[in-house]
């Protein structure tokens, strides 16, 4: 089922952005939609676009076909949330104000892309791990430019594939199934869900959606 979903994510994100790019359409010619996939310790070479033989990765390697490939690039950090926090500021590791996983939250004059997008006309989305911020501080996802914001808030929760909870914007919603230690819920299959739920009610306004996936 997890496969499945996020095939039909990958295809819609696809046909959105090549709609969003061609120049029949002058609404959206200047403001394409915007669809960063960030997934945690994936190495280049897991991907078949690079080489890997093993794991089958079709869609991804139909994004990088129709795309562009970076063969020489580095992460923000060694760790997980100064490289998200490098990644929303545009800062370089030296310069970020996070420098660990100590669940420190981003200030309120730091500028993520997410506000600079907003700014400029964008609905915004986040959807899976965001690490830089809970949701009553100044680094939750909502402060930080997001319209919408479904998934994990910090490193050691989003560890758990079946967690008893989610925040669905500011607000905490448990996952019954998960509840006493049983894994009723896949956590992936909500979160890509509420991201499908995002591209399509926004399919006719320039957005920004940044899927963040523990897989």
């Amino acid at each position: 089922m997890c496969l499945r979903i996020v095939g039909r994510f990958f295809l819609l994100a696809l046909i959105l952005l090549i709609g969003g790019l061609s120049p029949d359409s002058a609404s959206t010619q200047d403001k394409p939609n915007i669809i960063w996939f960030m997934a945690d310790d994936l190495g280049y070479g897991d991907l078949g676009c690079y080489g890997q033989k093993v794991i089958q990765t079709p869609n991804i390697d139909r994004l990088a076909e129709q795309g562009m490939r970076f063969t020489d690039c580095y992460a923000g950090s060694t760790v997980c949330a100064p490289s998200r926090c490098c990644l929303m500021t545009g800062l370089h590791t030296g310069h970020a104000y996070i420098r660990g996983n100590k669940r420190v939250p981003l200030r309120p004059e730091d500028v993520t892309i997410a506000e600079v997008l907003k700014e400029d006309g964008y609905v915004t989305g986040q959807f899976g791990k965001w690490g830089l911020g809970e949701p009553d501080t100044t680094g939750g996802p909502l402060n930080q430019g997001f319209d919408r914001f479904f998934g994990y808030t910090d490193q050691g929760h989003a560890h758990n594939y079946y967690p008893e909870f989610l925040w669905d914007d500011n607000e905490k919603i448990t996952l019954e199934g998960n509840l006493n230690g049983k894994q009723g819920q896949y956590s992936h299959n909500l979160i890509m869900e509420k991201g499908l739920q995002f591209v399509r009610e926004n399919k006719d306004k320039p957005f920004f959606l940044y899927y963040s996936v523990t897989l």
